[in-house]
């Protein structure tokens, strides 16, 4: 099966073997179990995004879009769990270093405060869906000590919108909309998380 990403958005070596490993899970049996677990161990440290695989899934069976966007979304909130606990728990033993692999500025975790002291929960719902790595996510939330139950309702709603508006558009759209979803994921889902928000933001102003 063709590959979901394009070549220069994953790096070479260790990484593009795990890239490739990921993938190879569409065309063998227990894919739908491999995309459960790739999603909860990115949430906390596996390197490559679920959605490599989710994307080569829903390619290969496009009627099963709604639970591979299910399952996905499932094990993204229960590894963030994890990934929150990790935080909180392990600060200088095991989330700092963490932190340092995949976030080694700073920048992203400087990010999560300000939405998060601006906008309260809408910047945690904001940090769920963009493309800010969900891993930082969850491990700098419990490094502030956010509250565990908003990471978890954010989580289910920021990470259920990404992964199934990609899957209902494949499922619509089939093979034509690869090469767009491939050079746009991202742009998608960042402007897709601006609506969501504006949505629950007007929502609320109108009650």
């Amino acid at each position: 099966m063709n590959e979901a990403l394009p070549e220069t958005e994953v790096k070479p070596g260790a990484i593009r073997r795990l890239y490739n490993w990921t993938i190879s899970w569409a065309d063998r049996p227990g894919g739908t179990w491999a995309l459960f677990l790739i999603a909860f161990v990115e949430s906390s440290f596996f390197p490559i995004p679920p959605d490599v695989l989710l994307l080569a899934l829903c390619f290969g069976a496009r009627e099963k879009w709604a639970k591979y966007a299910l399952v996905c979304t499932a094990g993204s909130v229960l590894g963030g769990i994890l990934g929150w606990t990790i935080g909180w728990g392990l600060a200088d033993s095991v989330a700092k270093p963490l932190l340092t692999l995949f976030d080694p500025s700073g920048h992203t975790q400087l990010k999560i405060q300000d939405w998060y002291a601006e906008y309260g929960f809408y910047g945690i719902l904001l940090a769920a869906i963009t493309p800010i790595p969900y891993k930082v996510f969850t491990i700098a939330s419990g490094m502030f000590h956010y509250s565990l139950p908003m990471l978890i309702v954010a989580s289910i709603v920021g990470r259920g919108f990404r992964f199934f508006v990609v899957a209902a558009i494949i499922r619509i759209c089939g093979p034509t909309v690869r090469p767009f979803i491939e050079k746009n994921l991202e742009w998608c889902f960042l402007i897709g998380g601006v609506l969501l928000i504006g949505g629950f933001v007007a929502i609320k102003f109108l009650h």
